[in-house]
């Protein structure tokens, strides 16, 4: 007659407690890698969205640069990570100095304000625009000339420029979270044609 009472052995036990482990482990793993690459990712897209964002108020101050209210020319500077100018960015009909640099990864905005007869413009009020800027070697501000024609042959003004031939500004920001992760960075751009300086209508 058969024993129908057959029980488990130690070894079956220890084996399907060693694959149960090994499962939990690789799923642990999985979830600790999914979390974390979804709080990576959405850094990126956090980082992308307000470099989208500070874009459109950024290129409608350069668009709208004139002439400082000391009489000084719209553009103080020109370089691949700073750019200086004057525009009415308050709206009260006095134009302010605005500096865009960079400092690290992050972008700044440095306003001065003028008062006085004559304008004498006054300290800097400085305020961190966007951060996790990756550009590395390239441009964050490119400068070109009336002879820009928004082909991929237009070449920029080459340094050191004359500041009173800048007719159109490219803004470029590379965005990334993760310094040594180039794969997953974001690449934003606009270009603005200077308004108030245009010659070539």
């Amino acid at each position: 007659m058969q024993n129908l009472n057959k029980g488990y052995s130690l070894a079956e036990i220890i084996v399907v407690l060693a694959i149960l482990g090994i499962f939990v482990g690789v799923v642990g793993k999985f979830q600790k890698d999914y979390v974390g690459f979804s709080r990576v990712f959405n850094n990126e897209l956090n980082l992308a969205d307000d470099a989208r964002k500070i874009l459109r108020p950024m290129a409608n101050e350069v668009r709208s640069m004139s002439p400082a209210a000391n009489g000084a020319y719209a553009i103080e500077s020109a370089a691949t990570s700073s750019f200086v100018f004057f525009s009415d960015i308050s709206g009260d009909a006095k134009t302010e100095r605005v500096r865009y640099f960079l400092s690290g990864t992050t972008l700044k905005k440095g306003v001065k304000t003028a008062s006085g007869n004559p304008s004498v413009y006054g300290t800097e009020s400085i305020t961190d625009v966007v951060s996790g800027i990756r550009n590395g070697s390239s441009a964050i501000f490119e400068y070109y000339d009336t002879n820009y024609t928004g082909s991929s042959t237009s070449t920029p003004l080459t340094y050191p420029m004359s500041t009173d031939s800048i007719r159109l500004v490219k803004i470029t920001f590379i965005i990334d979270a993760i310094a040594t992760d180039a794969i997953s960075s974001t690449t934003v751009s606009t270009q603005v044609s200077l308004r108030n300086l245009k010659d070539n209508l």
